[in-house]
């Protein structure tokens, strides 16, 4: 798989989701609203694309559990081996998924933005999650309490699949970025993750920090600004202290290693 086919797969996926759609799953008929077109209790427009791909029966059996939460940087949603108190489904900003380890020191494992929800064990009813899950770009999204998702799940066979295809994605995304910390290059995953980024927030600025990106990269801040500054050298990035703006997509696409577009493949499963 290539880079440019995993990012046509990609723009079929924002074609398909930005639009209001059928999909067919199995002869059942679902419905994708564009963003705004579902509210919650209190009337905010829903962005989420798994709120926004249930159908109206199922979306009935959520909006009344739906609160809507601002959710600025460094906001943990949910921390480590701890019970499980609520469910996010984020509209705007980024999530991280974190393991740290016994003696202080963290590496993601995956990102969350609209396209997704967090914790991932709780679509298979799950009571804790090994990964702490922090706003790295601030945003909001609607929160729901953990018992109110599962009655909600018992009753709603594609929100039960849309769940479980999205952390079946996820787990994938996690194993090839585990290859992808081992094998490839530093400036590579740098570009890859910044694409990552940029596809959850849409924009090109980016308010995250090289210590920031060091932490997400496994990697200590010098290298990461060497890798950066190589980026920066090629005119495809530009930074200040606490932000990253991409000035050259294309290039920064050609910078990324293959991960990228396979990572983007699995996305495009999403919308089967």
């Amino acid at each position: 798989m290539s880079i440019s086919q995993g990012l046509s797969n990609s723009r079929s996926v924002e074609a398909i989701l930005g639009k209001s759609n059928r999909l067919v799953d199995k002869g059942l008929e679902l419905q994708v609203l564009r963003p705004g077109e579902r509210t919650n209790f209190e009337g905010k427009p829903i962005g989420n694309r798994i709120l926004l791909g249930v159908p109206d029966e199922e979306f009935g059996l959520l909006r009344d559990h739906l609160l809507w939460v601002d959710l600025p940087h460094n906001t943990v949603l949910h921390e480590p081996r701890k019970k499980l108190e609520y469910a996010y489904f984020l509209n705007s900003g980024m999530a991280s998924l974190v393991f740290n380890t016994n003696n202080g020191e963290s590496v993601e494992v995956g990102v969350i933005g609209k396209e997704g929800f967090t914790p991932i064990p709780a679509a298979v009813g799950m009571l804790r999650s090994p990964h702490e899950a922090l706003m790295q770009v601030g945003g909001d999204g609607f929160r729901i309490g953990f018992d109110e998702l599962q009655a909600a799940l018992s009753a709603s066979r594609h929100l039960q699949r849309l769940l479980n295809r999205y952390a079946t994605i996820h787990g994938m995304h996690t194993a090839q970025t585990a290859g992808c910390n081992r094998l490839h290059d530093l400036e590579q995953r740098l570009a890859r993750w910044l694409l990552l980024i940029q596809d959850r927030v849409g924009s090109g600025l980016l308010r995250i920090t090289h210590d920031f990106l060091a932490m997400m990269l496994g990697t200590d801040r010098p290298s990461v600004s060497l890798a950066a500054g190589g980026l920066r050298k090629k005119r495809i990035i530009d930074y200040s202290h606490g932000s990253v703006r991409i000035l050259n997509r294309k290039k920064l696409e050609s910078s990324a290693c293959e991960c990228y577009g396979v990572i983007q493949e699995f996305n495009a499963e999403m919308a089967k």
